[in-house]
């Protein structure tokens, strides 16, 4: 064997050797991966910390805890990130991080912040801020038991509860204030995807299915919310059963702004059950027929299953 040769196959022993020592980590599993910095935010607090944070898995009160509303308005338990140090925030952020895809991740900083500006445009009002926003778990992180991750703030508020390697966001609300605003000279629009993808797939549908997709009444607040859970809506609107190729797959991407929440493996999970029932689901308006990127999307848009999880009932619901 030549000298070059022998150094070839030095290169790529070490190359082999390189992959087999990353091996492992990148054959974890979602699960694994959201337990492990679950773990290792909870190492990072004290007992006294600790106890704020962790909940029974059957704690009922706690699992509806949860708004979108500022937090002087409605009690919230856990710490907030005001309440823990930077370590100990750069761990919880991680953790919601891992829980979420990497697009919903960028919606929930950019809702966060949104509310830093928001109190700046309020003179400093501490009814808001990117540092009120709680975090709290229910049960004990696994990778086979049932345990939550609760984490909100104003107008935000997600559940994301791990089942094994299952993951499922609800309920959750996301939602801006500002619609839009400007951070180091780039345009934020939290909700834009969602915004746009609705108005243009309004704007595709026939006039038959446009007069029944708007209702004849102003949906003047969230059509479900905090403290009622578990209550459903009678499905209204233009079914997707009636709808072109097209407008399915429209229809699709809409709803995948709320699915693609959660990290991508429980939202491919998600979306292809919805898949599968898709001509079950209601589409139906109320509100502003015209796109504004500065007024449409700061509304509640919101998603929800109604009777059964066949009949799906696609809202977009009040603009401020």
């Amino acid at each position: 064997m030549t000298a070059v040769s022998h150094k070839s196959a030095r290169m790529f022993g070490a190359v082999v050797a390189l992959c087999l020592m990353a091996h492992p980590i990148a054959a974890q599993s979602p699960t694994t991966r959201i337990v492990s910095t679950a773990n290792a935010f909870l190492t990072t607090l004290d007992a006294q910390q600790k106890s704020a944070v962790q909940f029974a898995w059957n704690d009922e009160q706690q699992r509806a805890r949860w708004s979108s509303f500022p937090v002087q308005m409605s009690r919230r338990a856990g710490p907030r990130l005001h309440d823990l140090g930077a370590t100990q925030q750069s761990a919880a952020m991680q953790l919601v991080s891992t829980a979420l895809s990497r697009r919903g991740f960028e919606k929930v900083q950019e809702i966060m912040e949104g509310d830093e500006v928001l109190k700046a445009n309020e003179r400093n009002n501490p009814l808001f801020g990117k540092d009120l926003y709680f975090i709290s778990i229910l049960g004990t992180p696994s990778v086979t038991a049932p345990w939550m991750l609760q984490f909100g703030g104003h107008h935000l508020a997600l559940n994301v509860t791990v089942v094994g390697e299952q993951g499922v966001l609800t309920p959750s609300l996301t939602a801006a204030q500002p619609a839009l605003y400007t951070v180091n000279g780039k345009s934020v629009r939290p909700l834009g995807q969602e915004n746009d993808t609705a108005f243009a797939l309004l704007a595709a549908l026939d006039a038959s299915q446009r007069s029944r997709a708007i209702l004849n009444f102003r949906v003047a607040d969230l059509v479900l919310g905090p403290s009622q859970d578990g209550k459903k809506i009678v499905p209204e609107g233009v079914k997707a059963s009636t709808m072109n190729a097209p407008q399915r797959t429209m229809l699709l991407d809409l709803i995948s702004a709320w699915t693609g929440i959660v990290h991508e493996a429980a939202a491919e999970a998600r979306l292809a059950e919805i898949k599968v029932t898709l001509d079950d689901t209601w589409f139906a308006w109320s509100g502003a027929t015209s796109v504004e990127p500065g007024h449409n999307g700061t509304s509640y848009p919101c998603c929800v299953n109604s009777a059964s999880a066949s009949s799906r009932s696609a809202r977009w619901a009040k603009d401020f």
